[in-house]
Parts: C-alpha cells; structure tokens; sequence
C-alpha cells in the first residue's frame, strides 16, 4: 500500500511541477474545455498556484495516511483534507477570476 501512495505521490509532484509552470494547462479541469473567451476571465497564474497547492495538499496526504495508525486522528486528517480541498476550489471560482 504505502508503495502505491509513494508512486502516486511522484505523479503528483511531477504534474504539480509541469502545471506550476505553465506547461500543463490543458490538465486543470474546465479550464482545458473553457471557451477562449472564458479562459480571458481567468488569472491563469493564480488558477496555477491554487492547482498546484492543491495537488501539494494530496501528496502531503497521500504521504501521511499510512502511518496514522489512530482511527480517531485518521478521521481528523481527512475531514482537515476536505475542508482545505473546498477552500481551495472557492478560491479557484473567486481569486483566480479576474477583476
């Protein structure tokens, strides 16, 4: 299990990395399928960095699931996982829009 987190933790990084600078912009859901005039109304800088902490965010999780051992604590990681993930999505639909 824990090697399968580890590899999936490498995608992770290797897409964050590719997204972060600006090669990978066709990989950001909607943004990818967004009408050229959609993608005018979006700081695609922002919308990278949101994307890309996001994706940070999973490998730390992917990183830590394996080694909690208490369900209790466990249960307080992905509730905290959750609650990060929605900030982060409202963030995409807000910050990332440009005034």
């Amino acid at each position: 299990m824990m090697i399968v987190n580890f590899i999936l933790a490498g995608f992770f990084l290797f897409l964050a990395i590719i997204i972060y600078f600006g090669q990978g912009d066709g990989l950001i859901a909607g943004y990818n399928t967004a009408s050229e005039e959609k993608r005018k109304k979006v700081d695609i800088r922002r919308l990278r960095l949101l994307t890309t902490t996001t994706m940070l965010m999973a490998i730390v999780f992917l990183l830590v699931i394996p080694f909690i051992k208490n369900d209790d604590i466990l249960k307080a990681v992905i509730f905290i996982f959750i609650i990060v993930v929605i900030i982060l999505l409202i963030l995409a639909n807000t910050w990332a829009k440009k005034k």
